[in-house]
């Protein structure tokens, strides 16, 4: 009988599937909230993101009437940071893969 260790034949790990890819971008939802006035989560916006008057306010209309909006995109990193500003600013943030 054979005491030698023998070498067992792994399966080939299956290839990453390409929508799981670290390269899709993150975004900054930026979330309604009773708190807030609609002119300042604008200001925050033009502020921090340095976005237009129209653009920032097109942002926050979406925020006020459908409860949230995209603000940003990029790597997780980049949106850590976005998100941990804009809860520096009091508003409602989260990050989402997309």
């Amino acid at each position: 009988m054979s005491t030698a260790p023998i070498e067992l034949e792994q399966p080939e790990a299956a290839e990453a599937d390409p929508l799981e890819s670290a390269d899709r971008p993150w975004t900054t939802i930026v979330w309604n909230d009773p708190v807030n006035l609609m002119s300042y989560v604008s200001y925050v916006f033009q502020t921090y993101f340095g976005y237009p008057r129209t653009k920032a306010e097109k942002l926050m209309m979406d925020v006020h009437q459908r409860g949230k909006a995209s603000v940003s995109n990029g790597t997780r990193e980049e949106m850590e940071r976005d998100v941990a500003a804009m809860h520096g600013y009091g508003l409602w943030a989260t990050l989402q893969h997309d």
